[in-house]
């Protein structure tokens, strides 16, 4: 999808979508190419999917992750 369309969908203003972009396709999330005058954007699903399956793996060893509390939390709370 060109940049243009991406921003109109999205409502991003084109200087923070254009370094979001530039930012994604460095982490190889999407990937760039010259159309004319037109930058063609396309998502890379082998990466994005790689990038779910660690992170599903990785956080909370699988487990939904919950806010943990230290013990100054509950004295915090019942002080209310």
């Amino acid at each position: 999808m060109a940049a243009g369309k991406i921003g109109e969908a999205t409502g991003i203003v084109p200087s923070s979508l254009s370094f979001h972009l530039k930012e994604l396709a460095h982490a190889q999330m999407v990937s760039a190419r010259q159309q004319g005058r037109f930058v063609i954007y396309s998502a890379n699903f082998v990466t994005m999917n790689s990038l779910i399956a660690f992170l599903t793996e990785n956080c909370c060893g699988g487990n939904p992750c919950t806010p943990v509390c230290s013990p100054a939390c509950d004295v915090n709370e019942t002080s209310h």
